[in-house]
């Protein structure tokens, strides 16, 4: 039995607009009160309401071969990495990729953006969909995959993130091996999933291998200037509490790695002479940082291809329900953690 197909008509109706209006407020068009356009969305929503399915008389018989890729932002070297990864990795399944950006206006969700134009799988990046959201996509038939979403991934939605807590245990353990004896954390505001996972596994291996040892932990708004400012703080604050040791500092991500390197001049010491800095993400700019940056490299085009993997499966009709992909990350040791020669300054790479 054919399930009955749900109107633009029976949307208006529901959210009690016009049809034009119903129309323009799935379509992302026109000017329109947020509180109005919300309204259309979750009518389409709770109908189960997608574009095109009314067109001719007869609903749509497939979709364009076309992958969403939604992000909040796609200016910084993180999401240009997930951007290039997921469109290269597209291109050699046969399709496009459509840049959709999840901007700060309830009322522009790209959720109705999407249904309007038939994707065929839709990734998000660095966000945890709503249930509305979520709802839509899947009666609209359209498969959804996560990667590194900020909190736990909902139930039954696939999702490819990296070993966090790995890669900050990981970290630690490089600080203590390279002789830092005092340490302080850099963690991110909002606190993510993915960011408390990095500074758990650096606490817990400090707590095994350097009980003892002074911490200081702050944390940033994820941004260079951010860190800066709270990394001014934490270096007052260690020094404070005495000693002479190296000073190992862990960042949840580069840019606040970076951040880091400029509050450590400002107080008139040197990397790495004085301080050894690890980040997370090895995004392209890490080693032209002076000197080079050691990270933990996070897969992060792979990431983003194994999603672009996982939307082609479902495609294909292969139930992916649940599936979650988790790649390791690796630590790439560079010139921030070398050890220094104190009588002649020179450094080794050891």
């Amino acid at each position: 039995m054919t399930s009955r197909r749900v109107t633009l008509a029976a949307v208006a109706a529901h959210a009690g607009v016009s049809v034009a209006t119903a129309s323009r407020g799935l379509r992302g068009r026109g000017e329109m009160a947020t509180e109005t356009r919300a309204r259309v969305v979750r009518s389409a929503a709770e109908l189960g309401y997608h574009a095109g399915q009314d067109s001719r008389g007869r609903p749509r018989s497939g979709t364009a071969r076309t992958f969403d890729l939604v992000l909040g932002r796609f200016h910084d070297p993180y999401t240009a990495e997930i951007t290039a990864g997921a469109r290269a990795a597209a291109e050699a399944h046969g399709y496009d990729l459509t840049l959709t950006a999840d901007r700060e206006d309830p009322g522009d969700d790209w959720m109705p953006r999407i249904l309007s134009r038939g994707s065929a799988g839709v990734i998000v990046g660095l966000r945890t969909p709503t249930a509305l959201q979520i709802e839509a996509l899947r009666r609209a038939d359209i498969p959804l995959v996560l990667v590194e979403p900020p909190s736990e991934a909902p139930r039954g939605l696939p999702s490819v993130r990296t070993t966090d807590r790995e890669g900050g245990a990981a970290a630690a353990a490089h600080l203590v091996e390279r002789g830092a004896e005092r340490f302080m954390s850099i963690g991110g505001t909002p606190s993510y999933r993915f960011g408390r996972a990095r500074i758990d596994g650096f606490r817990e291996v400090l707590s095994r291998a350097a009980p003892a040892a002074p911490r200081v932990h702050v944390s940033a708004d994820w941004t260079a200037w951010g860190a800066r400012r709270a990394c001014a703080r934490a270096l007052e604050e260690i020094a404070a509490r005495g000693g002479s040791g190296l000073v190992g500092v862990f960042a949840c991500n580069d840019e606040m790695a970076a951040g880091a390197y400029r509050a450590v001049a400002d107080a008139g010491l040197s990397i790495p002479r004085h301080v050894l800095v690890v980040g997370f993400d090895d995004v392209r700019g890490a080693r032209w940082l002076h000197p080079p940056l050691t990270t933990l490299r996070q897969p992060i085009g792979e990431m983003a291809a194994a999603a672009v993997g996982i939307l082609v499966r479902a495609a294909g009709g292969e139930t992916v329900e649940g599936e979650s992909v988790v790649m390791p990350t690796e630590l790439v040791a560079r010139g921030s953690t070398a050890t220094v020669d104190l009588p002649t300054g020179a450094v080794s790479a050891r």
